[in-house]
């Protein structure tokens, strides 16, 4: 039951129907006995600047969620940015602090490398192809890059995007290799697809599975299905595998810990979370 001392987390979105937060945080919030709960909250793009101004009022709001497609926007209509936020170009999660100003985050590049340690793959040094570099992919690249990879290299259909996202990295990583304009996997160790490719059935691959190397490690954002075509065809060459939602259940415990509330293995969280099949 929503009390007047619930701290509440707004997840901000448009639409809603997607929202999959409230069926994750809120079971686990309910299980471990603490007094909050994710709300989902549709707002309309030319309504987001005068929402931010209602939730700063607010005296029992922890802070907000931040979805498509106002990632990039709620990079201006925060306080302060972490480092993260900057490079990727867009903020996921606003946490409103006790003196009332809003510190902007974003956790999609840190669910991505969080899942792929636990796969025991070692990420320092290694050679990375990252296709897409919009929101998502440009998170999991800065990401990537605190974790120490020795190169990344970017590609999204619009090659503004990715000349951009190399600028930034090479800005806060200037020891970092960073190349754009070919999403030709060859010779790499991790390939990952941040792109909208496999959502829809006619799709086609977003890499020329020919030419990657049996053993690389691919990544996928995807989440509409757990296998999709391109984790499919990883698998029938024996690559190990990260699904798009490992980084889902990966980032929450980083959202849990930036908001205050302790952590949770992915494991816990998918034992409670009800999520329709």
């Amino acid at each position: 039951m929503i009390t007047g001392s619930t701290q509440l987390i707004a997840h901000l979105g448009f639409p809603t129907e997607n929202f999959k937060a409230p069926m994750i945080y809120n079971p686990w919030f309910e299980q471990q006995g603490i007094d909050a709960v994710v709300v989902p909250v549709g707002v309309a793009p030319q309504g987001l600047a005068d929402m931010m101004r209602g939730l700063r009022q607010m005296t029992n709001l922890r802070g907000a969620l931040v979805t498509m497609p106002h990632k990039v926007s709620m990079l201006a209509l925060v306080d302060e940015l972490s480092p993260t936020a900057k490079v990727a170009g867009a903020c996921n999660a606003v946490l409103l602090r006790p003196d009332g100003s809003l510190l902007g985050d974003q956790f999609d590049g840190a669910g991505f490398v969080r899942g792929v340690l636990r796969k025991g793959f070692v990420l320092k040094g290694k050679r990375v192809l990252v296709s897409g570099s919009g929101g998502v992919g440009s998170a999991i690249a800065a990401s990537l890059a605190a974790e120490g990879v020795a190169e990344i290299a970017l590609f999204d259909s619009h090659e503004a995007s990715s000349q951009s996202l190399a600028a930034r990295l090479a800005e806060h990583y200037p020891h970092l290799r960073t190349g754009h304009g070919s999403n030709d996997p060859a010779g790499f160790d991790l390939i990952v697809n941040a792109t909208p490719l496999g959502t829809r059935p006619d799709d086609p691959l977003p890499f020329d599975m020919a030419r990657v190397t049996p053993g690389t490690m691919v990544g996928e954002v995807v989440m509409k299905q757990a296998i999709t075509p391109l984790l499919a065809a990883a698998q029938a060459m024996g690559c190990p595998t990260q699904q798009g939602t490992d980084m889902l259940f990966e980032m929450i415990p980083a959202y849990l810990e930036f908001f205050g509330y302790g952590t949770a293995t992915p494991e816990q969280l998918r034992a409670v979370a009800r999520i329709p099949a």
